[in-house]
């Protein structure tokens, strides 16, 4: 479109849109509808997942779910007291399934899978996962491989990564 004439003044640009803390994750592929609740850092120097199975973590450093750079989310496989976690299926999700992140001011964004990786403990791209520029993506973040009895954990993590899904 042609420039305004100089003496009148340009439109004003469209207001970013606010995004918000998330509140609600649902992965309508695996029937996930679960709370967020924000976490950061525990004393181990790993980032925090909350105690209850049932709700995901947002990690509260970086950046919200449609920000740019990497949104992280993060949950439980399980618990030998709670049971199944709300992110145990997330390595069943294959490109192109959605996953929606709901916000504290009722607005709801929906992202597209584009990739599922796994990694042992040791070898995590943590720099990727959580880099805070680039495009925006929102990566669910749980733990994946065998179960290690001598230190009451798994051995990998897997990551599901997905971007905003088209308009």
């Amino acid at each position: 479109p042609a420039a305004p004439p100089a003496d009148q003044p340009a439109p004003a640009a469209a207001p970013d849109p606010v995004i918000a803390d998330p509140t609600r994750l649902q992965i309508p592929a695996l029937a996930v509808d679960a709370p967020v609740e924000p976490v950061g850092v525990a004393d181990d120097g790993e980032i925090e997942v909350p105690g209850d199975v049932a709700t995901v973590g947002w990690y509260r450093f970086g950046p919200v779910p449609g920000a740019a750079g990497s949104s992280v989310l993060v949950g439980h496989v399980d618990d030998y007291r709670q049971g199944v976690g709300v992110l145990a299926r997330i390595g069943d999700l294959e490109p192109g399934d959605t996953v929606e992140v709901a916000d504290s001011e009722g607005a709801v964004r929906s992202f597209t899978v584009i990739a599922r990786e796994q990694w042992s403990k040791t070898e995590i791209p943590l720099d990727r996962l959580f880099d805070r520029g680039g495009e925006p993506r929102l990566v669910l973040l749980t733990c994946g491989g065998a179960f290690d009895d001598s230190r009451l954990g798994y051995t990998d993590n897997i990551a599901v990564t997905a971007i905003p899904s088209p308009s």
